[in-house]
């Protein structure tokens, strides 16, 4: 991809992976930024400005230290490269390429392997985005489809 002209940003949730790819980037002559929990604020700032403008090709983000707060326009591809069971964790990671000033359109891949618990974490996720966006949309009738005791589950309210 980056041979391609492509410039990425590849998530993670084990810091392990994140450094097992970054040895191989390394071995192919590809350097990269690289953000985990233990990189301080200012040196996340730092390397979000940089690769913006250009100084490395390839972004390392642990999902949980680097799925907020930056602005990685310099990005046109998201890769997740295992999946969190909170789709929601993902979609925060994928807008950082996601910002205002972005010029470019930014594809979004996750790898998922049959028969594997990425399969199993995927079907979880599209289940909580249908059953998010039929209680968002206002033209589904869930809600008037819905019993009070499904109703009070969903809301995680106990009672009578």
């Amino acid at each position: 991809m980056v041979a391609a002209g492509h410039r990425l940003l590849i998530f993670s949730q084990f810091t392990t992976m994140l450094e097992m790819i970054r040895t191989q980037l390394k071995a192919d002559g590809l350097g990269c930024f690289y953000l985990d929990g233990s990189t301080p604020a200012q040196k996340r700032l730092e390397f979000a400005e940089a690769f913006n403008r250009g100084e490395k090709d390839v972004f390392l983000i642990s999902l949980k230290a680097g799925g907020t707060g930056l602005n990685l326009v310099g990005a046109d591809t998201v890769i997740h490269y295992d999946l969190w069971w909170n789709p929601a964790v993902e979609d925060q990671a994928s807008d950082r390429a996601h910002r205002i000033g972005q010029v470019r359109r930014v594809q979004v891949l996750k790898f998922i392997a049959l028969g594997t618990i990425d399969e199993k974490i995927y079907q979880l996720q599209q289940k909580k985005k249908e059953l998010i966006d039929r209680v968002i949309d206002p033209s589904e009738t869930l809600l008037t489809s819905l019993s009070e005791k499904e109703l009070r589950e969903i809301l995680g309210i106990e009672g009578n």
